[in-house]
């Protein structure tokens, strides 16, 4: 019984000391830190951690009496040596690494802390790539490189730049934000134009060769994402090459920022070559601890140091200290302790050169990097929390300017903002909301100390010029040639006009004339703009026409000529004959005019005949009467005045008629007798389609596409010409002699010009096809904006049609030689509204009258049977009713005042 007891009290005691010994916490906790102690990053980073530490294990409210161990190693810059260093780091049981600095080491220690399961903390390392699935023990406490391409690219959109050069280092960090930033630009359609990369270890010479190749370029924007580099390398080859002037654009990304807080206050000198530049800074609000943290730190910096700055990563360092130590003590609080296992695949390995074996896992890493997610508390550097990439949530970047005077802030970016002149802090606090629509920033001073933004490219320069090919023609040379083949002596009307609209460009545009063409014909425009998009020429100057194939590998700018295809044929003159008085009317309506003179006279007749004497007489009289009343109102000299009141309404309407008929037919026969008659056997495009006869077309021209292409017409039917005198040949020749033509089909510029001296040829029709000249440039150049624009304002102040009566006008100006349409002859079709309303209208006159003249005869009728008293019976209806007929032709041809009398006397 009593050795139960004993068994039991020993139990119980064993268990309570198992216990204690399991939840108490451990005296230290290892940290590692792996980075280049010689760096820009480094030295402030080493000082500031070390001062984070001290204050951590001086505060009794984080890890509450277990001291914070930092075991830092150099990895010199060096990949294979950061990795040893890691190595021999992580053999000391650290539970966290804080770096390292460089994206190119940190991507080759991951693969170590990943396996091991140490989380690593990295305060300078901005690689986007970083944050992939590939490293979940990653996390940073300073911004991804994620933000600042977003707010670079930002920054070209903001001052409209479409395209730039991207010089970087070309490792991981490098190329990594390159690729970000040329994805960033890409959603908002600019364009990197070209990407130069640099050696991790910067060689001058690469430098100034690379620099040289670039001045050969058209973009002027450069954007710098290296290494910091405290000697400026970049930028003082730069200046030396004269690449720091006005015509030049230098972004810069945090580097530099980070590289001259370090080495304040910044010499003139480095003031001198950097002047113009613009670099993004990590935003870190303002506040005491963090002035009262620089002093302190600038106090434990190495005696020859002491005159350097901070920069913002020994904040992050700082800050990243704290985050580690915080979530140690939350981890301790839990009830948790601190384990490694020898349990990995480095264990089994067996090798006495490498201490492979002596790596071990921390056992609740992955526990401890949930907790250091969970952090969420304000810094030095700012507000310290992670978002679901295991980044630190953006806190913007500043915008800096570098001038004569030193580093001047000119605005803020931030994600949610864009640029302002106010912090973000302000923004919160007067609860400000901006938009992407109203951003600002402040006066920029540029390269040369301009403050008018730059323009971002340069098309050419002296040592560059611009290529122009120009077509050498050798007919209708007044537009564009080269005299004897010379590019120096090349001249023209298209030559002229790109000279003056050069003058108006705002910047000088060096350039060379480079003739096109064998000399012997006229050069293939398709080939022409076929070598401006192959980059043989920088752009073309000449008499180009815009057709939709070429828009789409070349830019053209807007058209100084209006143009189109265009039918030339033999023309005669018809002159004046000898009934040339019948042409104003059409067959159709001269039978219904000729008809309606005798159709009224008839009206007017029947309406007069029973009270007006001049209607009477022998029937020859009357039938002279009724054909020449009609023709004498015509010419006014009718003797016949008419006095019943249906008569003289019929009258009025037959005299409206006629007004409207003679003064169109006078007008019409005006325009026979002065308008030149101009007649062709070509009426029209169907009509010499359709009449499948040779066509001429000139060589080199656009004509011959079109035709096969548009209008489908076979090549056989095509004959090429190649100058205005063999025009002439083919079109006097005619369709049916060899070599002869029917028309020729070519621009309207041409062939104004071609018949400006020849009578024997014209125009039929209008152009059938729109189109316009313009110059050709490569595609995306800006030059063609801004010729265009030119044009424009030539256009505007009359020197476009100066230029073109200089060269087209000496001996008075090709007038339009269009064969003018024969006058329209009058058509029924016009006046038949006025004609059937004069016939209605007689027709009811005389259905008034008729009407009348029938009560009359049957009044008549009735009164001869009273008076009589006797009955006409007659065995023979039809003998009846041609006596009713015969008597009543005698009634209508009596007079009005006879029939009166006897309806009195009854």
């Amino acid at each position: 019984m009593e050795s139960l007891l004993v068994l039991t009290l020993i139990s119980s005691i064993w268990v309570f000391l198992a216990g204690s010994a399991c939840c108490q916490r451990p005296a230290v906790v290892n940290i590692g830190a792996v980075f280049t102690f010689d760096s820009i990053i480094g030295r402030a980073a080493k000082v500031a951690m070390e001062a984070a530490v001290s204050d951590v294990n001086a505060d009794p409210s984080i890890l509450n009496g277990t001291r914070l161990n930092l075991i830092m190693a150099d990895t010199h810059c060096n990949v294979l040596l950061g990795s040893i260093r890691a190595f021999q780091v992580l053999e000391k049981d650290v539970v966290a690494i804080v770096g390292p600095q460089s994206s190119v080491v940190a991507h080759m220690v991951l693969q170590i802390a990943n396996h091991l399961q140490v989380p690593l903390i990295s305060y300078a390392a901005t690689d986007p790539t970083l944050s992939a699935l590939q490293f979940p023990f990653f996390l940073r406490t300073t911004q991804s490189d994620a933000y600042q391409m977003t707010a670079m690219a930002e920054l070209i959109d903001f001052y409209e730049w479409k395209e730039v050069i991207i010089i970087f280092v070309d490792d991981d960090y490098g190329r990594n934000g390159m690729s970000t930033l040329t994805d960033e630009l890409d959603k908002k359609m600019f364009k990197v134009s070209y990407k130069l990369p640099l050696p991790s270890q910067l060689n001058l010479s690469e430098i100034t060769d690379m620099l040289n190749k670039s001045k050969l370029l058209g973009p002027r924007v450069y954007v710098v994402h290296v290494n910091p580099d405290p000697r400026l390398s970049i930028f003082k080859i730069a200046h030396q090459l004269d690449m720091m002037t006005s015509d030049y654009v230098w972004l810069a990304t945090d580097w530099l920022s980070s590289t001259l807080d370090s080495i304040l206050p910044v010499h003139q000198t480095s003031l001198n070559i950097l002047q113009g530049v613009v670099v993004l800074r990590q935003y870190t609000p303002e506040s005491s601890q963090k002035t009262t943290l620089w002093s302190r730190l600038r106090k434990m910096l190495p005696e020859d140091s002491r005159n350097s700055s901070m920069n913002v990563h020994a904040l992050s360092a700082y800050d990243t200290i704290q985050v580690v130590a915080r979530a140690i003590d939350k981890f301790l609080n839990g009830g948790r302790s601190i384990s490694f296992s020898l349990k990995n695949k480095f264990h089994d390995l067996n090798t006495s050169r490498m201490p492979w074996g002596k790596l071990k896992i921390f056992d609740d890493g992955a526990l401890l990097l949930s907790i250091l997610l969970q952090a969420n508390f304000t810094g030095l550097s700012g507000r310290i929390e992670f978002n679901s990439d295991r980044n630190i949530v953006s806190r913007g970047y500043e915008v800096i300017n570098i001038d004569r005077t030193g580093l001047r802030r000119v605005g803020y970016w931030s994600n949610g903002t864009g640029f302002t002149i106010q912090s973000p802090e302000a923004l919160k606090q007067k609860r400000i909301t901006y938009t992407h629509l109203n951003q600002t920033l402040g006066n920029v001073t540029w390269p040369g100390g301009k403050t008018e933004r730059p323009r971002g490219w340069v098309i050419a320069d002296n040592e560059r010029p611009l290529i122009i090919g120009v077509p050498r023609r050798v007919s209708f040379i007044e537009f564009v040639t080269a005299v004897n083949g010379s590019h120096k002596n090349i001249q023209g009307y298209c030559i002229d006009l790109f000279n003056e609209a050069r003058k108006l460009v705002p910047y000088d545009v060096p350039y060379r004339f480079i003739p096109f063409g064998n000399g012997y014909s006229n050069p293939s425009y398709d080939d022409l703009v076929k070598n401006i998009a192959n980059g043989i020429f920088d752009a073309a100057v000449g008499d180009i026409a815009i057709v939709t194939n070429r828009t789409k590998v070349v830019d053209f700018s807007q058209p100084f000529a209006s143009t189109g295809l265009v039918i030339v044929a033999p023309i005669t003159n018809s002159k004046s004959n000898a009934w040339v008085f019948l042409k104003p009317f059409t067959v159709e309506m001269w039978c219904v005019t000729s008809a309606s003179f005798f159709m009224i006279g008839a009206v007017i007749w029947l309406l007069e005949h029973r009270v007006n004497d001049d209607f009477r007489g022998p029937p020859k009289r009357q039938l002279v009467t009724v054909i020449l009343f009609s023709f004498s109102t015509l010419f006014k000299t009718n003797q016949e005045v008419t006095i019943s009141p249906l008569g003289r309404m019929v009258m009025v309407m037959w005299l409206f008629l006629l007004m409207v008929i003679t003064s169109s037919y006078t007008a019409s026969l005006t325009s026979i007798l002065t308008v030149q008659q101009l007649s062709s056997p070509i009426k029209g495009l169907e009509d010499l389609i359709t009449k499948e006869q040779p066509i001429g077309y000139q060589v080199g021209s656009f004509a011959f596409s079109y035709l096969t292409e548009s209008l489908y017409l076979p090549r056989s039917r095509l004959v090429p010409l190649g100058s205005p005198e063999e025009y002439e040949s083919a079109l006097l020749k005619g369709p049916f002699k060899r070599g002869g033509v029917a028309a020729i089909i070519d621009e309207l510029p041409y062939m104004e010009l071609f018949l400006s001296g020849r009578n024997d040829f014209g125009m039929i029709g209008q152009p059938f096809t729109k189109s316009g000249w313009g110059f050709a440039f490569q595609r995306g150049s800006p030059l063609a904006v801004d010729i265009s624009t030119a044009i424009l304002k030539l256009s505007e102040n009359g020197k476009l049609q100066k230029i073109h009566e200089k060269w087209f006008c000496k001996m008075g100006c090709p007038g339009e030689r269009r064969r003018k349409p024969e006058p329209n002859q009058l058509h029924l079709v016009s006046f038949w509204g006025l004609y059937l309303l004069c016939g209605a209208f007689s027709l009811v006159c005389l259905f008034i009258f008729l009407f009348r003249i029938v009560r009359q005869f049957a009044r008549y009728i009735r009164q001869q049977k009273e008076s009589s008293h006797a009955e006409l019976v007659s065995s023979n209806s039809n003998s009846n009713w041609t006596q009713v007929v015969y008597k009543f032709f005698d009634f209508v041809d009596e007079k009005e005042e006879a029939i009166k009398r006897l309806f009195s006397k009854a």
